[in-house]
């Protein structure tokens, strides 16, 4: 077995909606990564959507709530790694967002999470969660170019 096709996962963490986790996400991140052998460069730029998820599920999704609990898994095939993160709030439309890249926008100092996830992603797909909130489910592809989808389900 090749470093690469290691999958040490899925490994499952439950956070406090605390913004000092992103730094506990980010390092397991890092650890998968090491693991599985990604370049530092994808690395990198997996960690930026990463982040960008759990800040979103801390402050939009469970309102800075530390007893409200944000889930991240992080897993995958020999050829993809899939991140999960759900948040335990109300839920929200993506259709809602505004375009970060509309002029009206662009000089805005938030509201550009959504879009790096799906620049630096190859799947971003965003759910209801079974008991509420939002469950987003992200993929890079490992091998080989794919194409890249976003959905809404």
């Amino acid at each position: 077995m090749t470093e690469s096709s290691v999958s040490p996962g899925p490994i499952v963490l439950w956070l406090s909606s605390r913004f000092e986790n992103l730094e506990l996400g980010q390092a397991v991140l890092e650890y998968v990564c090491r693991l599985r052998g990604i370049e530092n460069d994808a690395e990198h730029w997996i960690g930026v959507a990463l982040r960008e998820a759990l800040a979103n599920a801390i402050k939009h999704g469970n309102h800075q709530d530390p007893a409200r609990r944000v889930m991240l898994s992080l897993g995958g095939s020999a050829d993809d790694l899939e991140i999960v993160v759900g948040d335990e709030g109300e839920g929200f439309e993506t259709s809602a967002v505004a375009d970060p890249l509309a002029p009206e926008n662009q000089m805005k100092t938030s509201g550009r999470g959504i879009f790096y996830m799906k620049t630096f992603m190859d799947d971003v797909i965003f759910e209801r969660g079974a008991r509420g909130g939002t469950v987003l489910t992200m993929r890079k592809h490992l091998g080989g170019d794919r194409k890249k989808g976003v959905q809404t389900r």
